[in-house]
């Protein structure tokens, strides 16, 4: 009886060993899966005020008729993201709800850059109840930073630096723009194409 209690015992013992070695087991392939198929995140065409630079230092007026400011130093928000958008563009109006989301979500001041006939822009604003964030219209801004698809989006911070840019045309998009910022790297790309070599260079 003692015996078969000891043996009972032991095979206990290594079945939840086994557990353990499979547990660690998955949980590196997941890793490994999750690295594999982590999300591009904003596309940077490589032009324009590069991530670190200082933005371009533009005074215009929004649709509204007020004045604003764009670079330098912020009145106060500790974060502005510029989303350059088109009422030309689907891709553009089905992310502004999404943008005004991701906003409120990381207290992140808002404004819309577009170039287009005033009345088309107006409309646009009405329709996605965009009244509450400003609109500026006009080619000024586009040229500065070098825009030439859209949507894009660019996080400047409260001195006027750019953060982070690029093409976005979703949530996992922007908050990528929030998260290469919190990285310390230009983009999210770059931090995934450290994990790859850090892992090839592992594995050899």
């Amino acid at each position: 009886m003692t015996t078969a209690l000891i043996v009972s015992e032991i095979l206990q013992w290594i079945v939840l060993i086994g557990f353990g070695i499979a547990g660690l087991a998955l949980a590196r392939q997941v890793g490994v899966l999750h690295v594999r198929v982590a999300p591009a995140g904003a596309l940077d065409a490589g032009k324009g005020p590069a991530v670190g630079d200082a933005a371009p230092h533009l005074h215009v007026t929004s649709l509204d008729g007020t004045a604003m400011t764009i670079g330098g130093t912020l009145p106060a928000a500790s974060l502005r993201l510029l989303m350059f958008v088109s009422a030309q563009c689907p891709l553009c109006k089905s992310l502004i709800p999404v943008a005004k989301s991701f906003a409120k979500a990381e207290r992140v001041d808002l404004v819309f850059v577009g170039d287009d006939d005033p009345a088309a822009q107006h409309a646009m604003i009405a329709r996605y109840d965009m009244a509450a964030y400003p609109f500026i219209n006009g080619a000024d801004v586009g040229l500065a930073f070098e825009v030439d698809k859209l949507p894009h989006a660019v996080l400047l911070d409260a001195t006027g630096k750019v953060l982070a840019k690029g093409l976005v045309n979703s949530r996992e998009h922007l908050e990528s723009l929030i998260v290469s910022h919190e990285m310390g790297v230009p983009h999210v790309q770059d931090y995934i194409a450290g994990l790859q070599s850090a892992g090839k260079a592992h594995a050899a």
